[in-house]
């Protein structure tokens, strides 16, 4: 195809006949500086009419992940029937899922040593001047003093070693192998409420009773209650934690829990609580004691307090 060459003044009338494209004033520029660098008045401030300047951004972003992580430890304090006794409720599980019984409890320091659950925060608490058990509901503690020592000296160091525990994460309570067969903790055994198979429609009905009617109750007090046998119309248990040493147990069993157990079961006659070597040896001392007092003070004197033998235990 062949190209077409225009003579030079055919490009130059072209040139001419083409619209000239307007220039722009030159006031402009000097409008649009004028307005960008004039002093501006309160006013009429604003951030449009400053020239731009170039800053690095740093925005910063919250720390989620630290929040998370954060724990948040909450412990209440509640009394019990017994005025030695302290419950302290912290917002999480106090006993490993591992162990299947609902409760440990620790009478002596060597106890907390001992297999198959030696407790670190049990030796602690009973290295207190004063404490003279430690019990570990499922997600409760119940600290027992004696009676000579007043909360106000035990109370505060009892919370800041509870506290202490929890915050720092630490194990509450181990397992280790019980290689001598030697059980330092009460309760280390299975639930004694649990169903078996090879329970009598007796028993079954017993630990259901006691399951659903008199455990919610007695936790809530800060302790716990065992199933010890049923023998000749005998139900025998035994109570835990702040129950075990509280005045007014032989009432609960009698009037309460016997109460109960004797309008639904027919075949229940009474309901005797079962008691330990210590536990035997202690209120023998007491009942001389008592005895000796009543001595002293003449044959129509009252006891000093409640107790076996005393004018208000149920026989």
């Amino acid at each position: 195809m062949a190209s077409t060459i225009l003579p030079r003044s055919a490009m130059r009338s072209l040139s001419r006949a083409t619209p000239s494209i307007p220039s722009i004033p030159s006031t402009v520029p000097r409008i649009a500086i004028r307005c960008l660098h004039q002093k501006t008045s309160p006013i009429m401030a604003s951030r449009l009419q400053h020239r731009p300047s170039v800053s690095h951004w740093n925005q910063r972003i919250p720390n989620t992940v630290a929040g998370l992580g954060r724990r948040t430890l909450f412990i209440q304090t509640e009394t019990t029937p017994n005025p030695d006794a302290l419950k302290f409720n912290p917002n999480e599980r106090v006993l490993p899922e591992s162990i299947a019984s609902p409760f440990l409890e620790y009478l002596t320091p060597r106890s907390t040593l001992a297999p198959p659950h030696p407790s670190p925060l049990a030796a602690k608490l009973l290295n207190i001047d004063g404490v003279t058990s430690v019990f570990f509901g499922v997600d409760y503690i119940t600290v027992t003093k004696d009676n000579a020592t007043p909360w106000a000296h035990v109370k505060p160091e009892v919370f800041a070693i509870i506290t202490e525990s929890m915050h720092s994460g630490q194990t509450i309570v181990n397992t280790v192998e019980d290689k001598a067969g030697e059980s330092g903790q009460g309760g280390t055994e299975l639930d004694s409420l649990a169903y078996d198979e090879n329970d009598s429609e007796v028993i079954g009905m017993i630990k259901e009773l006691l399951e659903t009617r008199v455990r919610p109750a007695i936790q809530e007090d800060g302790g716990d209650i065992e199933f010890r046998g049923f023998e000749d119309g005998k139900v025998l248990l035994k109570l835990r934690g702040a129950c075990r040493t509280c005045d007014s147990s032989t009432v609960t069993l009698k009037n309460g829990i016997e109460s109960m157990l004797m309008h639904y079961i027919e075949e229940v006659k009474s309901v005797e609580q079962v008691l330990d070597q210590e536990e035997e040896v202690s209120l023998a001392e007491f009942a001389r004691f008592e005895e000796k007092l009543r001595q002293q003070k003449g044959p129509n004197a009252a006891p000093s307090t409640v107790g076996k033998g005393s004018l208000d235990t149920v026989e």
